[in-house]
């Protein structure tokens, strides 16, 4: 089941099955979400929560019991309830359960608002702890951007000029490896040998937006002000992009188990809220 919105520029259309954003359109009816071929990735934008990335053995502890976690979390794959719908915006709501608990032994509600605002999706993640604990987690965004055509003819415009330092993935961990782009002023030109070994993962970057180009022609803009960490990813020969604001990334390499002491976690006080905020403006 889908849900679209729309206002007088752009429809968006967001599936039940994880909040999932799959439509993206301009009046022109142009597309501007990957379709999810699973030929090469299945998806369109899932939302990565409680955690983001992976975990060592795809496992946890937590008051001396073991949990399994696959990679991202679980929230992408559930089903979403839609608690509010307005002709240009939707909400939709996942809250804890039976299920949640086998994995994630927390109360949350989490919730995703889907606002379209002139030529711009403006996309909300609201985590609530209900418990009377202190609760662990990761949250990020996961949208990959349709690029029909020759893919080295894109582009990434950086927001700042600024050394980009990324992390290199082992076996999806974090390593203690880095490398940096190079970049053309703040434009990294797309080629897909920057991706042969997964996904470039930045953190606490000081870029907070992305402009994709096109033959250096600006159509698209992801503002991510919020966020400290940011992932870049698409596999060889894919026809897109995937710009990833993250709180949080796989364990590292030498590090991991205790979910709390879990390298970029934010821990959530009992009975609080976390909020954050990222948009995707069609220029």
């Amino acid at each position: 089941m889908t849900t679209t919105i729309s206002n007088s520029y752009l429809t968006a259309q967001i599936k039940h099955i994880g909040a999932e954003l799959c439509s993206l359109k301009d009046n022109s009816n142009k597309e501007y979400i990957w379709n999810g071929n699973p030929a090469f990735w299945g998806k369109h934008s899932p939302v990565l929560f409680p955690i983001v990335g992976t975990l060592k053995d795809n496992s946890y502890q937590y008051n001396n019991i073991q949990y399994q976690m696959s990679r991202h979390g679980f929230a992408r794959e559930m089903e979403f309830e839609l608690i509010d719908r307005q002709e240009n915006s939707a909400t939709y709501s996942l809250v804890v359960s039976p299920k949640t608990k086998e994995k994630y032994p927390f109360d949350f509600d989490l919730h995703l608002v889907y606002t379209l605002e002139n030529k711009s999706l403006k996309i909300e993640y609201k985590v609530f702890n209900n418990g009377e604990t202190k609760m662990p987690f990761s949250i990020g965004a996961h949208p990959a951007f349709d690029l029909p055509g020759n893919f080295e003819n894109y582009s990434l415009a950086f927001e700042k000029e600024e050394p980009l330092k990324y992390y290199i993935l082992e076996d999806g961990l974090i390593s203690n490896t880095t490398n940096e782009l190079t970049l053309d002023k703040n434009e990294l030109h797309l080629n897909y040998e920057l991706f042969a070994n997964d996904a470039l993962v930045f953190k606490n970057i000081a870029s907070k937006s992305i402009t994709i180009l096109e033959k250096s022609k600006p159509f698209l803009k992801v503002s991510y002000s919020d966020f400290p960490d940011l992932g870049i990813w698409t596999p060889t020969n894919a026809p897109f992009i995937c710009i990833e604001p993250w709180f949080g990334y796989s364990d590292t390499i030498d590090k991991f188990g205790n979910l709390f002491e879990k390298e970029g976690i934010q821990i959530l006080e009992a009975n609080a809220a976390f909020h954050s905020v990222f948009s995707i403006e069609i220029l």
